[in-house]
């Protein structure tokens, strides 16, 4: 094992600089006047020794944070990348930092990430969906800063609440189909235990069916995370069962890409012998030879304005950012 270096410090940055350490500190938090040339010397200094400030010490010092806690259930596929950078966009624009953690869809690694980040006294929380277990909810109530909670309007919020109506989303999912003449339909889809919202979209999906005089023929859930190789297996196991479906809806779009591509294969015509419906509208569904029908959701702008909103002092505490339906070629 190589010799430990000694750790850099305010002091050292000041020898270098030429000045005190208090105008260090001034410069390194933004904070007060300083001449543009003790700056410059400073940033100089800064970048000749590679120094990085310590800022959990400047945060017991201030009493203040430039960190907000993000976390979202994965990171397996673009949706979540896509909220992560328009909340970046947002905190960065308004002087903050993310710090990131991903609860794969668990609701107690959830309440272990938010009670680890709490620790770190961010300046705000940024959480995905609505439900959470008792303890986390106790944790954020009680944290002091502002929480918000993206992608869903079906329930109560703790605080600001950034989504589109999961419900909703089924209910026109379904309303798609029928009026397009599909009547013996099933589905393909993940963990609706895991995935609350998942579960919200199927209940307003049976809902609409059972307007329309019609239920789900048949469905199969995978007990794991969706994929789109978990899509293609899921499907084929739904058509041994019920080879005469005319219509499969999917619980996102990473399964209705694998169903595809199981269709593909088997040389199923879609959508003249089976139809196919996802939800999210990934680049990879619209960039299919028959683009993927389905329906998106505006990820970017619910990160967005999830950054803006945990920022804000005051303001609206419920933004519906809605969703689109796109026709495609595949229902």
């Amino acid at each position: 094992m190589g010799v430990k270096r000694s750790q850099l410090t305010l002091r050292d940055v000041a020898r270098e600089a030429g000045v005190g350490e208090s105008t260090v500190s001034r410069v390194l938090r933004n904070h007060g006047a300083v001449s543009a040339e003790t700056r410059r010397r400073i940033e100089t200094a800064v970048a000749r020794l590679g120094y990085v400030p310590n800022r959990i010490a400047g945060l017991l010092a201030s009493e203040g944070s430039t960190l907000v806690a993000i976390i979202v259930p994965s990171l397996t596929n673009n949706v979540f990348p896509n909220v992560l950078a328009g909340a970046n966009s947002a905190l960065d624009a308004g002087g903050f930092q993310s710090v990131v953690g991903v609860s794969e869809y668990q609701i107690d690694r959830e309440e272990s990430l938010i009670r680890a980040m709490l620790a770190w006294r961010p300046a705000g929380l940024i959480v995905t969906g609505l439900e959470h277990s008792e303890g986390a909810i106790a944790l954020m109530q009680g944290s002091g800063v502002r929480v918000v909670e993206l992608m869903d309007l079906d329930g109560d919020g703790l605080d600001g609440v950034v989504g589109f109506s999961t419900h909703a989303v089924g209910r026109t999912s379904a309303s798609h189909l029928i009026g397009r003449g599909y009547r013996r339909i099933g589905y393909v889809g993940h963990n609706i235990q895991r995935d609350a919202r998942a579960g919200k979209r199927l209940a307003g999906f049976r809902e609409a069916l059972a307007e329309g005089g019609l239920t789900l023929v048949d469905s199969e859930l995978v007990d794991g995370m969706s994929s789109i190789e978990a899509g293609r297996d899921a499907l084929a196991r739904l058509l041994v069962r019920s080879p005469a479906l005319d219509a499969v809806y999917f619980s996102n779009d990473d399964m209705a890409l694998g169903g595809y591509f199981h269709c593909l294969g088997q040389g199923i015509a879609i959508p003249d012998r089976l139809a196919l419906f996802g939800f999210n509208g990934l680049e990879a569904g619209r960039c299919l030879p028959q683009p993927l029908s389905t329906i998106k959701t505006p990820r970017f702008l619910i990160g967005e304005t999830g950054g803006k909103l945990v920022c804000a002092d005051n303001g609206p505490s419920r933004v519906d950012v809605g969703f689109e339906l796109i026709e495609g070629a595949t229902a």
